[in-house]
């Protein structure tokens, strides 16, 4: 049995948070890692900033930081969170 996830980041989501920290957003940067990973680690399914969105293929959840979307998706079989993007609300959908 798994205890928790592993998180991998992809090309496009490091490029993302490289653009949130050329634009002064390095608070996101240790919230990810403070806050969002290690929910994310233990229960990528569910919390109060998590969303299944429905419609896509393969199955994408997001996580919110106030205006902030970041976008995953969950290998059940290998225990992996993939995180695939980052943006901000009115660029995110």
């Amino acid at each position: 049995m798994w205890n928790s996830y592993r998180i991998f980041e992809t090309d496009q989501f490091k490029k993302d948070m490289v653009r949130f920290n050329r634009g002064g957003r390095k608070d996101i940067s240790k919230k990810i890692i403070d806050q969002v990973y290690p929910h994310l680690k233990v229960r990528p399914h569910f919390g109060p900033n998590i969303k299944k969105l429905r419609d896509f293929e393969p199955q994408t959840w997001r996580y919110r930081i106030g205006s902030w979307r970041f976008f995953y998706e969950i290998d059940e079989q290998a225990h992996i969170v993939f995180m695939t993007a980052a943006a901000h609300r009115s660029r995110a959908y």
